[in-house]
């Protein structure tokens, strides 16, 4: 018999046997990864739910044994249960049915009914407890946890694109091997009769096309290296709290999966009506070009901007709306698209830049910058994400004229453009009208701006400009947001705070103007290392990481966020304080008393609404609680870890009941960029053990990396550096 070649006829006999034999192994390889998967989901699950039966019975022992009443519409006796002592639900949940028939006046319907209320009780609240990791109390419960999830998380979204591509794949080829069975041989084809030789041949057919596609796809590969990836030894305990520190995002956006405690669907998706939230969830995301995985209301996001095709994402800042664009770019990437476009103020290109790198396999080409010209024309022959500043734009060739329709354009901080009288408003719309999908990015609360908004959706979806009226923004967030869902998503804290870490980290790098060069230029060659580390802030007017910091504190107001600046410096902080302008608490410093230091803290917390407290790491850092702030901005990296993470945990502590986020101001190809080298060199496992000690918290210094050379070594190579490059 004949295998099929060109004429595309299907195989039988040996030819047949080969394929069907094929396709038995990559079923059976795919099947092995989904038993590895499932045991290695069931051993988190068996960790998760002795931490989630202690929250449970925490919260059933304050609830009043009355509550059973409740659920059970009054028909049951409670006077009895009372008496003999079982006061709360929690009492009556941990018993026996036998227990409670022994109390006098408690028969065998009594003592069910009370069970079974209490049942739907603990599930109920079972739903609504979550299970927070807290890496300076780690008891041994929470660790067992954390070493279960960390088999998952390491294997990366490979994990999940895996499974998901051999459930699809197990589901298709297991019954068509079935059905092809008989093409096996001569014999059974004849013993199956006319119809059914038919169905063996069709399903053989089908068998050639699904092992087609998934050689195409790699899939045999990609399910040996995760099943390898499940099946390695469990991490040690130190390995796995450092790795849950440095991406906790991803440890509980799994914990939520499994715990079922994820969001309120309606308010993790934004609230959007019913159909376009329906037409949203139908569209599978391919992730193929993406690093990272996705948390459920970030790939609604990014679902939500390819349907939608042209909208504004207007999540609350922290809840990771570059992330999301990027996975909509990596779909569009993986479906054929060659050319996207992301224009951006300056202070967040090198961020662009990094993050299109770490987190997709797509090319960032940065556009700006003397060389643009050049670095367009590179984008325009070759493609991939050309990243560029709204002053850059202008200076290119606009859609039609460059001769290119990006898959996608993204347009970041977007509340930049909303006059469209500006130079650099129409230099976006010479692009965002001539391409079908564009994705508008901006921290600022739309319904707050209702003229600003209608401004931006003209561009987008004109039709729907009209329709949007400022009552729609007096009538309240949710009233706003259905009036616009065609084109607008925002989803705040309090929507998705269950999948949230408590804090959230971003190295925000910025590049040196021209001025702030010349300034490190200076200071590089005085030989003083404290003087590079803030020279970035020498030229206030033209500074990058001070109009960075403008930029954060500017969208923690919009959203009425407190902000507490963090700085070695004072003289760093006496320039923060000039151009932040009046209102500003501070700055908290070591010439500071302190009960004048405690005085400033609690003015800060009283205040209504957003404020800025200015600090000195080294004072703040060590003593003041101040939880009314959730955002942190760190002017510089620290040459001691410890002190970084001793001024965060002032914020970041109990009593804060909103997610932190912490902002770290960094200059590429600086004295910060060398610091961090050195520093993550460092045995980051000793740091792990150190800074849980108590001798760490009292003496910083006996674990910090204290090399005495440190300052020295770092001069001499960024005056080599510099030297070598004029």
């Amino acid at each position: 018999m004949t295998q099929a070649g060109p004429t595309g006829r299907t195989p039988t006999g040996r030819a047949a046997r080969e394929l069907l034999g094929n396709a038995q192994e990559l079923a059976g390889t795919a099947r092995t990864v989904l038993d590895d998967h499932h045991r290695a989901v069931e051993a988190a699950r068996a960790a998760l739910a002795p931490l989630l039966d202690s929250l449970v019975g925490t919260e059933l022992a304050s609830i009043p044994v009355a509550r059973l009443a409740d659920v059970t519409e009054g028909r049951l006796r409670l006077g009895a249960l009372e008496q003999a002592g079982y006061t709360t639900v929690g009492r009556v949940h941990a018993a026996g049915r036998y227990e409670l028939r022994q109390i006098p006046g408690v028969g065998a319907h009594t003592a069910d009914q009370a069970l079974a209320a209490a049942g739907q009780i603990a599930h109920a609240v079972r739903e609504t407890v979550a299970v927070r990791m807290d890496v300076d109390t780690a008891d041994e419960a929470t660790t067992t946890l954390l070493v279960a999830l960390h088999r998952l998380v390491e294997g990366g979204p490979d994990v999940r694109r895996a499974v998901d591509a051999a459930r699809r794949l197990t589901t298709e080829l297991e019954p068509l091997l079935v059905t092809a069975a008989p093409a096996r041989s001569r014999l059974r084809m004849l013993l199956a009769g006319r119809a059914g030789a038919a169905r063996a041949l069709a399903a053989v057919a089908s068998v050639r096309t699904a092992t087609e596609d998934a050689a195409a796809r790699g899939l045999r590969t990609l399910f040996g290296q995760v099943s390898v990836d499940l099946l390695r030894g469990p991490a040690s305990e130190a390995e796995a709290w450092v790795d849950f520190e440095l991406r906790s995002p991803e440890y509980y956006s799994l914990l939520a999966e499994l715990s079922g405690s994820e969001p309120d669907q309606d308010a993790a998706e934004g609230f959007v009506p019913a159909g376009i939230a329906d037409r949203v969830r139908e569209m599978r995301l391919d992730d193929t070009c993406l690093r990272v995985s996705l948390r459920g209301y970030q790939s609604f996001g990014a679902r939500f901007a390819l349907t939608q095709k042209r909208v504004v994402l207007g999540d609350e800042m922290g809840l990771g709306k570059t992330v999301q664009a990027i996975a909509a770019l990596a779909h569009l990437a993986a479906r054929g698209e060659s050319h996207f476009l992301v224009v951006c103020p300056a202070s967040v290109l090198i961020n662009w830049r990094r993050e299109v790198s770490a987190r997709s396999t797509l090319r960032a080409v940065p556009v700006h910058g003397p060389e643009r010209q050049e670095a367009f024309a590179e984008w325009r022959e070759r493609g991939g994400v050309a990243v560029t500043t709204f002053d850059a734009l202008h200076t290119l060739p606009d859609g039609p004229g460059s001769g290119i329709r990006p898959g996608m354009v993204v347009v970041d901080e977007a509340h930049f453009v909303k006059n469209p009288e500006t130079r650099r408003a129409r230099a976006v719309s010479g692009w965002t009208e001539h391409t079908e999908r564009v994705l508008f990015l901006t921290g600022t609360p739309m319904e707050n701006r209702v003229e600003e908004f209608r401004s931006l959706v003209r561009r987008l979806r004109p039709e729907l400009a009209p329709l949007v009226t400022s009552t729609h923004g007096v009538a309240g967030s949710h009233a706003f947001r259905r009036a616009v869902a065609p084109a607008y998503l925002r989803r705040n804290q309090e929507d998705v705070l269950g999948e949230l870490p408590s804090l959230v980290r971003a190295d925000e790098w910025e590049e040196f103007s021209p001025a702030d060069f010349e300034a490190y230029r200076e200071a590089v060659g005085s030989g003083h290392f404290m003087r590079m580390r803030r020279a970035a802030y020498a030229r206030p007017e033209t500074s990058a990481k001070l109009n960075r910091l403008r930029e954060l504190v500017a969208e923690a107001e919009a959203n009425g966020l407190k902000v507490v600046v963090f700085s070695y410096f004072r003289e760093v902080l006496g320039t923060v304080q000039e151009a932040l302008g009046d209102g500003v608490f501070g700055p908290v410093s070591g010439s500071v008393p302190a009960a004048r230091r405690q005085e400033l803290v609690d003015s800060f917390d009283r205040a209504d609404g957003h404020a800025v407290l200015l600090s000195q790491i080294q004072a703040g850092g060590v003593g003041l609680n101040i939880q009314a702030a959730s955002v942190v901005i760190l002017c510089e990296p620290q040459i001691k870890p410890t002190m970084e993470h001793q001024a965060v945990a002032r914020a970041h502590r109990m009593g804060q009941i909103r997610t932190v986020r912490v902002h770290r101001l960094l200059a590429a190809d600086s004295v910060d960029q060398r610091l961090l080298d050195i520093l993550a060199r460092k045995d980051r496992l000793f740091d792990a053990y150190a800074r849980r000690s108590d001798l760490a918290e009292a003496t910083p210094d006996a674990v910090d990396v204290s090399d005495g050379n440190l300052a020295r070594r770092i001069v001499e190579e960024e005056q080599s550096r510099l030297a070598a490059e004029v």
